[in-house]
């Protein structure tokens, strides 16, 4: 996969829970997406870094790939690329 999306893809909005602090999501070709967020009540948000959990194509965490069981926090920006190009390189969801 040549066309792999990275950070500098995501489009960064408010959170929606009012909690201020941003989220992006993005899907990916296979069937999977991510979901990025950072706040105060995020891992590592409050200095300055992302968490990343993984999305089925209705937006729900995906507990069960190789990339991750749950949430991964403590992200800089080239930590979420990494996880992003994991997440791409699954197998299609079926």
């Amino acid at each position: 996969m040549n066309n792999m999306k990275t950070f500098k893809d995501l489009e960064f909005v408010e959170h929606p829970n009012h909690i201020g602090g941003i989220r992006a999501r993005i899907m990916f070709e296979n069937g999977y997406g991510a979901s990025i967020i950072k706040s105060n009540y995020s891992y590592g948000g409050k200095m300055g870094l992302y968490e990343l959990v993984v999305v089925d194509s209705d937006g729900d965490v995906v507990y069960d790939t190789p990339v991750a069981r749950g949430v991964i926090g403590y992200l800089r920006e080239e930590d979420v690329t990494e996880g992003m190009k994991r997440i791409q390189l699954l197998q299609n969801v079926q």
